[in-house]
């Protein structure tokens, strides 16, 4: 079966992994996109797995103020270089964190991670990270976090 360009496409925006990874994907599952997305995650977690060892010492400490007022919090999240730290994907990661924590209130690191994602709960946190790690292609972490409410 030929890959199209629409579904190469589809890929793309479903995953925002390069190009070229998609493709591939989507060639070794004979044009099935379901299939191509499970091959994407999987590797994925292999990349994550193969930098969690790496130094992380660059990195964003990004804040979230909920729109009443009452309800923030302040992240601290790692990566390994400055370039990436001040990649716009890095930065929407930490966002979404920071928005995270204040949504959901985890006490630890662990517990965050473990949490359903709160814009696509069939993912967690963990998952989102894991995904930004193949993406930029650098070990990230939320080193650390505090939340605040009046």
């Amino acid at each position: 079966m030929a890959i199209t360009l629409e579904q190469i496409k589809q890929l793309r925006e479903e995953t925002n992994l390069p190009i070229v990874d998609c493709k591939k994907a989507l060639e070794e599952a004979k044009g099935n996109l379901e299939e191509a997305r499970k091959l994407l995650e999987s590797r994925g977690v292999q990349i994550a797995e193969k930098k969690q060892t790496r130094e992380v010492g660059e990195g964003l400490i990004e804040t979230y103020l909920h729109p009443n007022g009452k309800v923030g919090a302040l992240l601290d999240v790692r990566c390994e270089t400055d370039f990436v730290a001040k990649s716009q994907d890095f930065r929407n990661l930490c966002h979404e964190l920071a928005l995270q924590v204040a949504s959901m209130n985890p006490d630890t690191v662990e517990e965050l991670e473990k949490q359903p994602y709160i814009r696509d709960p069939a993912k967690t946190v963990k998952d989102i990270i894991t995904n930004a790690v193949a993406k930029l292609g650098e070990n990230i972490i939320v080193k650390r976090f505090s939340r605040f409410e009046i």
